[in-house]
């Protein structure tokens, strides 16, 4: 109730305003002029062509840049703070509980530092935990991450608070050599339900001319594609923990049979047994038994804390943190506070740009008033000939200042036009870069405000050639000319 009288009340005043000018434009109380005020303004605005187009480009370029920062400012935490969904902490290795949640959540860069399998169970024993759910982030497919986690990422973690992980076909992974694709992941490589694919060891682009490791010894098969969440795991493949393991314990063994010069020796046959050689490539050489203690290594961890049902915070997850900061190796962030402290210190910058934009705001009300003001001087006669005609100095001053205001309302649209198409290429260039999916939308109070706050100062900017229009002389601009 509250918000729908809030609205009604911003919406009265620009309502109030349309109408005056409405009702300016079509009125002609002052005499019977064949001409309405809407056409002398019209005829006026059409006569200068060039420099009214230009005007109006020059406040809709105005407008646009203040919209797109204002509305992508609040749009983009939203989307940060999607990404860490129901998790109360993260844990990793990294040098600052920053990095650990830009690598951790939003797939910056792969951890340089592992925890063990045991020191994992070790750490989270003694806690008094909702979930805690092991990841492991070092490999990729074209670009993309390469999740490694257990079937509890997609049963308890929710990448949106509200709402949980649903598929658009198919199903979570159940076994190994089974990946699940995320929305943007499936939509950029066009793979689909049942198709094979080979994973690469690293994270992100690779330079040009690196060697690639690619694993294609394991064939991964696709067997479900997840629902878009609006978050940075949109663009993520996941596959299960034993699977990721396997990868890693064939790389040692492989680098075992190098060192022990296995690797030399089949170098030695290759020519002569070349086809063998190949399908040995591919014949997976390592199972699940396969796999030692120093294989299972994870990245972090993602840990919500015991709440009471229907609750988000918890009074143990001060003393958890405690805990975990007690131990100088490992790094204990809170991703909403990190996303905070982001947007803190990208508000600094933010500030500055707004600034930027009302600077460019003013420049554009004071492209207005030269444009009027340059033009008064050849229509100097057309205002004598109304007033002679009938129209008073008031009239005249208020055909000048409504022109400006139409130049600011049409500006305005223009620029809130603009304002979009801006945002949805904000928010490709974020979803292609950070992973982000940020819906570009004008919040209705914010482009009222900035709409309202243009018109004003275009009228503003009418001022000054309003009051020259009102001291025109009739007698000395009607003399004949020559």
């Amino acid at each position: 109730m509250r918000s729908d009288i809030r609205l009604s009340r911003v919406l009265s005043v620009p309502i109030c305003v349309i109408c005056v000018i409405c009702a300016h434009f079509f009125s002609s109380s002052e005499g019977n002029m064949a001409l309405t005020d809407f056409t002398i303004i019209r005829r006026s605005m059409t006569a200068r062509l060039f420099s009214t187009v230009t005007t109006i480009i020059t406040v809709a370029v105005a407008v646009a840049l203040m919209l797109v920062l204002l509305s992508m400012r609040d749009a983009g935490e939203r989307a940060f703070e999607r990404g860490s969904g129901n998790m109360h902490l993260l844990v990793s290795r990294d040098s600052s509980p920053m990095v650990s949640v830009l690598n951790g959540v939003f797939y910056a860069n792969a951890p340089a530092r592992p925890i063990a399998w045991a020191e994992y169970e070790k750490l989270i024993e003694p806690l008094p935990l909702e979930f805690a759910v092991p990841v492991q982030l070092g490999d990729s497919y074209r670009g993309l991450p390469v999740l490694a986690t257990n079937r509890e990422f997609f049963t308890k973690f929710k990448p949106d608070p509200v709402e949980g992980w649903s598929l658009v076909g198919g199903r979570f992974f159940e076994k190994e050599l089974e990946i699940v694709l995320g929305a943007a992941a499936a939509r950029q490589t066009g793979l689909k339900i049942g198709d094979s694919i080979a994973v690469t060891h690293g994270v992100g682009k690779v330079a040009a001319g690196a060697e690639t490791h690619v694993h294609s010894e394991y064939a991964f098969t696709v067997v479900g594609v997840l629902r878009p969440t609006g978050s940075s795991h949109d663009r993520a493949l996941f596959i299960d923990l034993n699977s990721a393991w396997i990868l890693h314990a064939h790389d040692r063994r492989e680098a075992e049979e190098a060192a022990a010069g296995e690797q030399e020796h089949d170098h030695e046959y290759e020519d002569e047994d070349h086809d063998h050689a190949h399908e040995h490539e591919q014949e997976p050489r390592v199972t699940v038994a396969d796999i030692q203690d120093r294989d299972r290594l994870i990245t972090g961890v993602y840990l919500r804390v015991l709440t009471r049902e229907g609750q988000d915070a918890s009074a143990a997850l001060p003393q958890v943190f405690s805990m975990l900061r007690a131990d100088p190796s490992i790094t204990a962030a809170s991703p909403t506070d990190q996303v905070r402290r982001l947007f803190a210190i990208v508000s600094n910058i933010d500030q500055v740009f707004v600034a930027m934009a009302a600077v460019v705001m003013v420049s554009s009300g004071i492209a207005i008033m030269l444009a009027l003001y340059n033009s008064m001087e050849q229509r100097r006669r057309q205002i004598a000939v109304l007033r002679v005609l009938g129209c008073s100095r008031g009239r005249v001053f208020g055909l000048v200042v409504t022109e400006s205001a139409i130049l600011g309302v049409l500006g305005a649209a223009v620029g809130a036009a603009l304002a979009v198409a801006g945002g949805m290429v904000v928010a490709v260039v974020l979803k292609e870069r950070l992973g982000l999916v940020v819906e570009p939308t004008l919040p209705l109070e914010i482009t009222l405000v900035v709409v309202l706050a243009t018109v004003a100062l275009a009228s503003a900017a009418g001022i000054i050639p309003a009051l020259m229009a009102y001291r025109t002389s009739v007698a000395k601009n009607l003399r004949p000319i020559g």
